[in-house]
């Protein structure tokens, strides 16, 4: 039986809350959902004498055990949602690190380096910020409590409660349970949560919104949702040694067989961020980026900025890649999606901070407008959609529709058609490119590898210090991630069988090296000799949902741990 739906033990009874507006995630396109609502409750208050309406009760539900605690990004900040979100969003305590204030593009050979004698206008980042998304949720987090909003950190929406095809509310998991499910001594029953509108804004991936938009088909007709997986450290470096405001990407060294980039921010108090971002898509079935990026801080262009430094922070995350072809269905009665969870992502700039907002932000629109009106009825909330086509959430996603689907043809082949798609408005030789599964996508390692001696070579990782260049376990030690180990397993395997027979002997089980976490082994079999099985390190897990994109055999199903599990970012 799956974790999140155990029985309710004899003697325990849900509690039941109700709320106007609901929202799933306390990530950045959710607060600035709520904020917005507030917000223009206020100024219709403000604007007109005879407005009687009661202010809407607002409830976010967040699943780390504080808000901003799961937020992880690049990042570099468009501020041009947050601008209207909060005007005097300086003078509010914006928790920015740096302005942009240079920025290079570089290709990188195994030793060589080559800039760029101008930077491509997508990377061109002056008047952006270099952030800690998990400060700026914070920030957020914080604006919503002080106007009233309901912020309930440590609690995980599990199931979508419906009257017909109408949604009504969640359900939060339980907690206190042990690894079979049978309850322990703290047991706690999750909770029923009534609301007029939900929105689901919970990032990457969302697995509620999954099993939502899998009941309703809401990806009929659209492009595979693909993703990228991206790994990053801070580094402290020597004092004087860094001058803040420097973004810089580069393509080339390290990545071989897969495609992808490389960012790197300089942050005041001599920090630096160096960060890998790797396509989902390869072939390859021994990508890991994490390993990608201890080769990356090896090259000597990036060796000279970081050396005698220490790596202090470490995160991983995938971010969704498809963009405006893989969006769903966005909205229906008592439901809208926005963010990361609708592929709002322009992957050609890395930006995706400001369409979570702005989607946000009109959700917040709609939702008060319907709440008020007292219709929630999908003709009602189709204004959201409206409202994004009208937006620059359209503007920016469409102009790079098909981006992705043509560099992941590998970038010497892509470069002449992304030229193309850039005076086409982004529609190129061909419009509406499909994307590929990203787990179908993956092939046997003697495809890709031919060369026993090249794959070693290539899948090395540098000698390790714990200082500078870091294994796996003392990175996943750096993010601070917590499960209860008497807790069921979220990470769902479906057939050990298959990783047994046919991933490792094939495949070389991907999972244990694309996961950044240290999650998954092979181990010798106590029942099969001379074959290995599946050992799952669940507590070790930093919710990148790598495994349940990629995994060739789609064999591992994420789901939501119990409430409050998971890294704790404060820094990345």
């Amino acid at each position: 039986m799956k974790n999140n739906f155990f029985p309710l033990p004899d003697g325990f009874q849900r509690e039941e809350m109700e709320t106007d507006v609901l929202i799933v995630g306390g990530g950045v396109a959710g607060l600035s959902c709520a904020l917005q609502i507030a917000n223009l409750y206020e100024q219709r208050k403000s604007a007109d004498p005879n407005f009687s309406a009661e202010m809407p009760t607002i409830m976010v539900l967040e699943k780390a055990s504080e808000v901003g605690a799961h937020s992880f990004s690049g990042a570099v900040m468009n501020p041009s949602a947050l601008k209207e979100l909060i005007p005097n969003f300086i003078e509010m305590g914006f928790p920015f690190e740096s302005e942009v204030k240079e920025d290079e593009v570089h290709y990188l050979s195994k030793t060589g380096n080559f800039k760029l004698p101008m930077t491509p206008p997508p990377f061109k980042n002056h008047g952006n910020y270099i952030v800690s998304i998990s400060k700026v949720n914070r920030w957020l987090g914080q604006l919503c409590e002080q106007k009233g909003i309901m912020v309930f950190p440590g609690f995980a929406a599990v199931e979508v409660l419906y009257d017909g095809d109408t949604v009504v509310g969640v359900r939060t998991g339980d907690k206190g349970r042990d690894k079979d499910g049978n309850p322990k001594g703290n047991f706690e029953p999750g909770i029923i949560v009534k609301s007029k509108v939900t929105v689901f804004a919970e990032g990457t991936r969302g697995s509620l919104f999954r099993t939502h938009a899998k009941k309703l088909n809401l990806f009929e007709g659209k492009n595979h949702d693909v993703y990228e997986e991206g790994v990053k450290e801070i580094i402290q470096c020597r004092k004087g040694s860094i001058t803040p405001g420097k973004v810089i990407h580069t393509l080339g060294f390290p990545l071989s067989k897969s495609i992808g980039g490389t960012f790197i921010y300089t942050l005041p108090d001599d920090k630096i961020i160096v960060g890998i971002v790797a396509y989902l898509d390869t072939k390859d079935p021994l990508l890991d980026p994490h390993r990608e990026l201890q080769k990356l801080k090896t090259h000597p262009f990036v060796f000279d900025m970081i050396k005698d430094g220490r790596v202090i922070a470490y995160g991983g995350k995938t971010l969704p890649a498809g963009g405006w072809f893989s969006m769903p269905k966005l909205f229906g009665p008592g439901w809208m999606v926005c963010g990361d969870t609708a592929s709002m992502v322009d992957v050609q700039k890395l930006k995706g901070i400001h369409l979570a907002m702005k989607s946000g932000m009109l959700a917040g629109e709609v939702a008060l407008d319907s709440v008020l009106n007292g219709d929630l009825s999908s003709a009602a909330l189709s204004s959201y959609d409206k409202k994004i086509q009208n937006s620059f959430v359209k503007t920016e996603l469409y102009r790079v529709r098909n981006f992705h689907q043509t560099l992941s043809k590998g970038v010497f082949t892509a470069l002449p058609l992304i030229a193309f798609q850039e005076v086409t408005g982004g529609r190129g030789f061909v419009d509406r490119m499909r994307s590929h599964l990203d787990a179908k996508s993956t092939l046997p390692v003697n495809e890709v590898w031919p060369n026993q001696i090249e794959m070693e070579e290539q899948n090395r990782l540098p000698k390790t210090d714990g200082i500078l260049f870091m294994d796996k376990l003392s990175s996943v030690y750096l993010t601070g991630t917590m499960h209860d180990e008497d807790s069921p397993n979220h990470l769902l395997l479906q057939n050990g069988d298959v990783c047994r027979t046919v991933c490792e002997p094939n495949y070389k089980s991907p999972c244990t090296i694309f996961c950044p976490a240290a999650v998954y082994e092979m181990i010798p079999s106590l029942s099969y000799p001379d074959q290995k099985e599946l050992k799952i390190n669940y507590t070790n897990c930093i919710h990148c949902k790598t495994c349940d994109i990629k995994c060739p055999f789609e064999n591992i199903d994420w789901t939501t741990p119990e409430g409050a599990g998971g890294p704790k970012y404060t820094e990345v």
